[in-house]
């Protein structure tokens, strides 16, 4: 389980977000952001994430999932809490 200070969830972003660049950009934000886990693309159209830091850096990325990178065109945006997974990088 992660030390107190933070914190993991589960992300899934749904609406036009795979081809768009959106893996790659939200890598890119959560290496900007020191957050660490894991991004990929889901056989629905949907973008899933694991997410482990600091509440507010990770709060600051699940806001960005909300707009994602200027191509994409999100609908929604579903948190759960999740166990932390010891995560030392972010990948996609």
């Amino acid at each position: 389980m992660g030390s107190p200070e933070n914190t993991a969830l589960d992300v899934v972003v749904t609406g036009d977000v795979q081809g768009v660049f959106y893996r790659a950009s939200m890598r890119a934000e959560a290496d900007r952001l020191g957050v660490r886990g894991w991004v990929r693309n889901e056989d629905d159209g949907s973008v899933r994430a694991h997410l482990e830091g600091p509440p507010d850096v990770v709060d600051e990325l699940v806001e960005w999932c909300g707009s994602g990178p200027p191509r994409a065109r999100v609908e929604d945006v579903r948190t759960t809490v999740a166990e932390a997974t010891g995560a030392a990088e972010f990948t996609d």
